[in-house]
C-alpha cells in the first residue's frame, strides 16, 4: 500500500486529487495540507511513502519544501506538481531530489502511473521530458541563462519577475532583506541584466 500525503493550497485540485486516487487499491490518501510549513512536522509524526508537492504554495517554496523532506526523510519519494511546463522547471527539482516532475493538466492515469512508478524504481520522467533530454544530449545542451542560478537564487528571480519588491520577497523567503538584495546583484551579475525591467522581460518571455 502507497501511503500518500498531498501539499496543495487549492481546494479543487486537492478533491481532485483525492477523487483521481479514490479507486486505486495500492495507494492511500493519508492527509493533506496546504502550507509547506506544515510538511516537516507531518512526517516526523506519519508514515509516508510519497508526497504531491505543489512548487508553488502561499507560505514557502516548493523546492525548500522538498529539500527539507529530503534531509529529514530521504526514503519519502517527492513527485512535484504544477502548472508550469515541465521544460521550466522539472531538471531543477529532480536535481534537487525529486522522484519526479507532473503538471496539472496531465490525465489521471498519467498521475496514477507518476505515483507508482516513483515509488518503485525512485524515478518518474515522462515522455516527453525524455525525449526533451534526449534531444539536448544529441545536439549539445545549450544552458539557458536562468540555469546558471542556485535554487534560492532562481526563486528570488521568479519573484522579481512577477513584481515583488525585496521586501515582499524577504517576507516570503524568510530572508533578510540585505540577503535578497545580495542575491539579486547575483542575479545581475551571472545574467548580465542592466535593469530591472530587462530582467522582468527575461522571466515573462521564457514564462518563469
Amino acid at each position: 500500500m502507497i501511503k500518500l500525503l498531498i501539499v496543495d493550497d487549492h481546494f479543487l485540485i486537492r478533491e481532485g486529487l483525492k477523487k483521481t486516487l479514490k479507486t486505486e487499491t495500492d495507494i492511500l490518501v493519508i492527509g493533506e495540507l496546504v502550507k509547506g510549513a506544515e510538511v516537516c512536522d507531518f512526517i516526523r509524526n506519519k508514515e509516508c511513502d510519497l508526497i504531491i508537492l505543489d512548487i508553488n504554495l502561499p507560505d514557502r517554496n516548493g523546492l525548500d519544501v522538498l529539500k527539507d523532506v529530503k534531509a529529514i526523510k530521504p526514503n519519502i519519494h517527492v513527485l512535484m506538481l504544477s502548472v508550469n511546463p515541465e521544460k521550466d522547471f522539472a531538471v531543477r527539482t529532480i536535481k534537487a531530489g525529486a522522484a519526479g516532475y507532473i503538471t496539472k493538466d496531465r490525465a489521471p492515469e498519467e498521475l496514477i502511473k507518476a505515483i507508482r512508478k516513483s515509488v518503485n524504481s525512485g524515478r518518474y520522467i515522462s515522455e516527453q521530458l525524455g525525449e526533451k533530454l534526449a534531444r539536448d544530449l544529441e545536439s549539445g545542451f545549450s544552458e539557458k541563462l536562468h540555469e546558471k542560478l542556485s535554487d534560492r537564487e532562481f526563486q528570488v528571480l521568479c519573484l522579481i519577475g512577477s513584481g515583488k519588491s525585496s521586501k515582499e520577497i524577504a517576507t516570503n523567503l524568510a530572508l533578510g532583506i540585505s540577503t535578497v538584495n545580495t542575491y539579486k546583484s547575483r542575479i545581475f551579475e551571472k545574467m548580465n541584466f542592466e535593469s530591472t525591467s530587462q530582467l522582468i522581460h527575461y522571466v515573462i518571455k521564457n514564462n518563469l
